[in-house]
Order: C-alpha cells, then structure tokens, then sequence
C-alpha cells in the first residue's frame, strides 16, 4: 500500500508538538503485500511436514483446531500517548511503537505468538491490557487480555507478556481492553496463515475501516456515560482505511484552535490485471456499521472472522464492530490507464452514524492512473441500496462454513437476555442485560477468583455472571428490546453456532442448516430482533459476552459466560498473574482509578 495526498496545503505551525508534518501524517502504518502463503523462517526454524507448517490439515477436511509447530513468534510492544494527525487534525492518540494503526502480528497456524507489552502510559498514568480477538485461548484462559475478567491491568511502568497459541488462522486484531482506549488509536491487525480454500496470487494484507474521533477518548465516555441523553450516542468525525482519510478543517467546532490541515490523504493499492488478489478486511472501529466496496470490482467473500466458508460473490461487505470478511478481487482484464474508487462508508442512524462516514481509497493498476489523481467512478447500485436500506450481515443462508459441524440439535440449556436501555438507580443513562449493567473491578479478576473455587458471586451482581454449569453445551436467544438500534455481539473463547436471527422473535423452532450453520465470533444483532445463538462447552473460563460498540459495553451491556466451573479449578494458572495483581494493588494504593465507565471498552 502507498499514500498519497492530492493538492495538500502548507501547514501551519503544530502548537504543542515539535514533530513534523511527515511524522504526524505519512508515519502512519503501512502494511506491505505478504508476499509469502506462510512465514517460513530460519529462526526460529519453520517445521514444514508435507510442505505446509500445518502439515496435511486442509479448510475442508480437518476440524479447525491448531497443530503444534513448537514456533515462537515474538513481538515487544511499548505503548505511548502522542501526538498524530491521521486524518489532518492534531490529537493525542494511544500508539503502539509509535505506531497508528499498531503494528501487524504475523504468525503461521500452531505458532506461539508472544508479546512483551510494556506500558508506558505515565502522564497522566493508566493501566492497560491487550485483548487477541477471536482467539480461543483453550490452555491459555488467563491471556485472553480483558481486565477485570481474565487478569488485572498492567500498571503504569509495568511490563507483562501474553503468550498464547495461533489456534485459528485467517484475520483478526489486537486492541486495548482498559476503559476507552481502544478508541483512543490501540489498535492493530493480525495475520495466522493457513491452508487456503480458493487460490489466489497476491495477498494484499489487512484493511483496517475504523471510524475516528477527534475529542478525547475519555471526555467521550464521561459523555456517554451520563444523565444527558443527547451526549449518549456519539457521532465520529471522519472514518478511516489504515489510519488516513481527509478531513475538511472548516468542520472543525468554532472556537477549535486545533491544529488542522485539509487534504492530508488517502492510501492506494495497486493492483495487477487478471491476477486475484485477497483482501482481509476489518472493522477495527468504535461504533460505525461499515459498508466496503470496489467500483467496478466484483469481490468474492471467503472467510468471516476465522471462519472459511464455501465461496460467495458481492458488492458489497457489511461489517459490525469487531468483525472480518475476506474477499479475493480479480484485476480486470483491460484496466488502461484508469483508477478506482475503494469505499468504506458508514450508515446513517438509525443503523450507525457518522458526521464524515465516507472513508475512501485507490486502486490504480499502473503509476500514471495514479498520476491522474483521484478516480470519479460511481460506486455500484447494490452498495448505495444496502447503506441505505440493509443494517444486517449477509443471510445465513449463504454464510455456509467451509468445515462442517453440527451443534447438538437438543442443548442442555437455553437462557434468553433481553437488551434494554434506560436510567440506573443515580439517573444516569446505561445498557441492560436481563435488567442488570456491568462494571468491572479491576482488582478482582473472575477468572482468578473461579481458579480459587469461587464461582458464585451473590455481593457482585453488577459483574451479570451467567453460570452454565457442568452443561456440554447451551443456547442464549438474545432479544434486542432496546432503541431500534443493531448490537454486534461478540463472544470471547469459541466460533458461536448462530441458530436463526431477524426481526421479532424466534419462534423456537426455525434453524438455518441445522447440519452445518454458521460460526463466527461477531455478528450483528438486528435493530428490535432476535439472534439465536449455541456454544459448544469445550472451553472451561470466563468468557465476556457483549456488544462490540465501545459505548455501549462502557454502558454495561456485557454478561460474563461462567463455563464448566468445576473445570476452571483445575486450570493451572502461572503465578505471573497474580504477580501482575499485585503490581496493579501497589499502583492503585496510592493512585485512584477514575474508573468513570463499567471499564471494559470493545472487547
């Protein structure tokens, strides 16, 4: 990917910031092709059995659970706050290496990925934790990176190292877990390899679709977490594709002396004709519903989340907060000297909302359409009909996975949750499940405390434990009671069977491909429906079950999954954790949390 700006202004001088524009700006992360199908490295030493790290294990004939390479891939992460301006106005921004978005994670399936984070977040001083989306964390429970839940946050000037298994291969990210950060910028992408299931030739690596705010992350959540119902629903300034777009500095609020510069730029991707080339697209964002496409480009979805699913051609990708889709793009035959316009668009309420939603970028075949400046093709009708009429992901009836499973057809259990918004007992205003909203204690992590025998928890009803026993599997209908607004509900630890979702209510009996439905660790409650969902009891933890809008989580609409306690006190749990407790109890004895939000930001 390369970046360009188009007719930029001088810039004015930066208040507060000695870095030039170039670092503010064409800093930002680039993420090259991967030019390889896996990492084949001599040190570490790569195993390939049968050609492959993965050995003979395919999409389609082997049940998507890790083999071992016994590769440590080793990542050291420092984490700061400076300033940036990704889409031309200067704000402080949450960096990883001095990194917006954070660095790629790159690793082959059965590697073990570890990462050495060191907070440097002192001024003023902040805890943090980083949560591995989509990861099951089977043997690992306690790297799951949420605190409060799975560990304490990592003090200010304290270093901790997550170490898991690439369990699952595809795409995914890494983001903060503590409070609003995630918002504030601590975001990146992650790619495990894998067999694939269709060729393609080029991989383009990730696009991160993330909308942007330019106030400060906790101002925001003091905001959305308050008495007054018009500061509930945030609306972002810009929407971005790997950290760029521009943004028009007349926008800016009057009496904003930020400074801010026009046209600071978009990214472009040069693609080659006849050649397929794979894009893994994410929804790294805060709030915004993104709709993705390529004029004059057909894409065909093979993957959402770390699932595979047997190939489907679109125009256009919808994704929630927190989910991936990969696509496979063929060049055109006979592209000339022409560009195209790549969109990420964010609805309009109620689906989503944004005060700048369109996110653009270019896909240029050679340098001298690149030269020609931005491209004004048209985006295809069926994008502008489904930002407009459709808040919801692609049917299940298409959504087939590659590997088939069948969820037992007579779970157990079944508990339904019903989503509702309103006041709290202080009047302010916050997120419900079955009548209870969340806050975390920082301090006492559930995981920990399960680990001990303590797995009932009578004096904390605000951490909303739902405890599903010894029971193999369950089912948890959600019902959508709330605004007419969507939920993209995520479920830490497993791929979730999604049974049926629409509008209404279930009627207890309609279940979409009962032999194979789909699994994905995202999707999208619809605005006053329903979504029926079924988890396969393999994976003894506290697992956080939630919306992935960072607003409404800080609200409180999460409930913890207590699963197979009985099994989680035989957990061998490494002594680092607590050790990591103690640290964040040595902290908080002479600093106090200003713990504003239930403290879980978009798991």
């Amino acid at each position: 990917m390369k970046f360009n700006h188009f007719g930029a202004l001088p810039w004015v001088a930066l208040i507060a910031s000695s870095l030039p524009w170039a670092t503010l700006v064409n800093g930002q992360a680039d993420y090259v092709e991967l030019g390889v199908p896996f990492l084949r490295t001599t040190d570490p030493v790569t195993p390939l059995p049968q050609g492959f790290p993965w050995g003979p294990k395919t999409s389609n004939n082997t049940n998507p659970y890790p083999p071992f390479t016994g590769v440590i891939r080793r990542y050291f992460f420092t984490i700061t706050k400076e300033k940036r301006a990704p889409d031309g106005y200067l704000k402080e921004m949450l960096l990883v290496n001095g990194q917006f978005p954070a660095p790629l994670i790159e690793a082959n399936w059965g590697d073990t990925i570890q990462v050495t984070v060191h907070n440097k977040l002192t001024s003023p001083p902040e805890g943090t934790a980083l949560h591995w989306h989509g990861f099951l964390q089977k043997k690992s429970q306690w790297m799951d990176g949420v605190p409060g839940v799975s560990q304490c946050p990592i003090a200010p000037g304290a270093t901790f190292t997550y170490t898991f298994t690439a369990d699952l291969y595809g795409t995914t990210w890494y983001h903060s877990h503590y409070s609003a950060q995630y918002a504030g910028g601590l975001v990146g992408p992650i790619v495990v390899h894998g067999p694939k299931t269709v060729d393609y030739q080029i991989d383009k690596g990730p696009l991160l679709l993330t909308d942007h705010y330019h106030k400060p992350y906790l101002n925001i959540v003091k905001d959305v977490v308050s008495t007054n119902i018009s500061t509930v629903a945030p609306l972002s300034d810009n929407n971005l594709i790997n950290g760029r777009n521009d943004f028009d500095c007349s926008k800016v609020a009057a009496g904003d002396t930020t400074p801010c510069r026009n046209n600071a730029g978009i990214p472009n991707f040069q693609f080659t004709p006849r050649k397929t080339h794979l894009l893994r697209l994410i929804n790294a964002g805060s709030e915004g519903v993104q709709k993705f496409s390529i004029d004059g480009h057909n894409m065909t979805v093979v993957a959402n989340d770390f699932v595979p699913v047997i190939p489907y051609d679109t125009q256009v990708v919808t994704l929630g907060i927190g989910q991936r889709t990969d696509v496979i793009v063929t060049g055109l035959p006979n592209p000339g000297q022409n560009s195209y316009m790549i969109r990420s668009s964010i609805p309009a309420a109620p689906c989503s909302g944004s005060a700048k939603p369109d996110a653009f970028a270019i896909l240029y075949y050679s340098p001298a359409a690149l030269r020609k400046g931005r491209p004004t093709t048209s985006p295809w009708p069926a994008f502008t009909d489904s930002l407009a009429n459709r808040c919801f992901n692609d049917e299940l009836t298409v959504t087939k996975p590659w590997f088939p499973i069948k969820p037992d057809p007579s779970p157990p259990t079944t508990e339904t949750i019903a989503i509702t918004f309103g006041k709290n007992a202080t009047g302010f205003w916050s997120w419900f499940m079955n009548g209870s909203s969340f806050r975390v204690n920082y301090n006492s992590p559930v995981l920990l405390l399960a680990n001990s025998g303590n797995t009932t928890f009578p004096e904390h009803p605000e951490w909303n434990i739902h405890n599903f026993g010894s029971n193999s599997s369950f089912r948890i209908i959600l019902q959508n009671n709330g605004p007419p607004i969507p939920h993209p509900i995520h479920l830490h630890g497993h791929n979730y069977f999604i049974l049926a979702e629409g509008k209404g209510t279930w009627d207890g009996q309609t279940i979409v491909r009962p032999e194979n439905p789909q699994r994905r660790d995202v999707h999208l409650l619809q605005a006053n429906g329903y979504m029926v969902l079924q988890i396969t009891a393999d994976n003894p933890g506290t697992w956080p079950l939630h919306c992935h809008i960072a607003w409404h989580v800080s609200g409180g609409l999460y409930v913890t999954v207590l699963e197979r306690p009985a099994d989680i006190d035989n957990l061998q749990i490494p002594s680092i954790m607590a050790q990591s407790c103690r640290d964040w109890g040595a902290f908080t004895n002479t600093a106090i949390v200003d713990q504003i939000d239930s403290g879980l930001k978009m798991m």
